[in-house]
């Protein structure tokens, strides 16, 4: 199925295309879980959560999803409205394992699956793609959590200001100050990184 295929089998499901049976309230589940769950753990994992944790912070996610799904009224996009309790649960996750664990820290070795679209079939591009990805997740690691929050829906969601003003309850400009924060904030990151990986390319030469 193909994603735009997909969105509007779930949109259909909702009940806000034209059919003339209404889904009961599983069948609309099921589309919705069937369309979004890989958004919902891709994402998690992008806002810190660790790979032993995901299934636990999806589950929670679609366990608020279910219990408001008839809360939904389109005001939104779908997308929009789950990111909202995707944010609200992982920041749940976090207060959590801080009050349990306060000098733990959440990285973990990352699977790039988890962070990225399907790679390309050819080996060097899977290779190129999974190194790709545990450098972006190392940078965000080193991003707070507001800041965090903030890049991975606009950087990597390509959502709108406004949208995240939406999702995180704060106003636009709140948000763009604190985007313009988090991208300087991880360009110092990038650029170490950087000077990092030419000093051990000279150390092998």
């Amino acid at each position: 199925m193909t994603a735009t295929a997909s969105a509007s089998h779930t949109a259909a499901m909702l009940g806000m295309g034209s059919l003339a049976h209404r889904p009961s309230a599983s069948e609309r589940f099921d589309a919705l879980y069937e369309t979004h769950a890989d958004f919902v753990w891709r994402n998690a994992r992008r806002l810190g959560v660790p790979d032993s944790a995901a299934d636990d912070v999806v589950q929670s996610v679609f366990l608020v999803v279910f219990r408001r799904l008839d809360e939904f009224e389109g005001r939104s996009s779908l997308k929009t409205w789950i990111y909202e309790i995707v944010v609200r649960v992982v920041r749940d996750y976090r207060r959590t394992m801080r009050r349990k664990s306060p000098h733990a820290t959440d990285a973990e070795p990352v699977d790039p699956g988890t962070l990225s679209a399907p790679p390309e079939d050819r080996p060097d591009a899977q290779a190129g793609r999974a190194e790709a990805a545990r450098a972006v997740q190392e940078l965000l690691d080193g991003l707070d959590d507001a800041k965090r929050e903030v890049f991975v829906l606009v950087e990597l969601e390509r959502l709108t200001l406004n949208e995240i003003a939406q999702i995180l309850h704060e106003p636009a400009g709140t948000i763009a100050t604190r985007l313009r924060a988090a991208r300087a904030d991880f360009e110092q990151a990038a650029r170490r990184r950087r000077a990092q990986d030419e000093r051990r390319l000279r150390w092998t030469a």
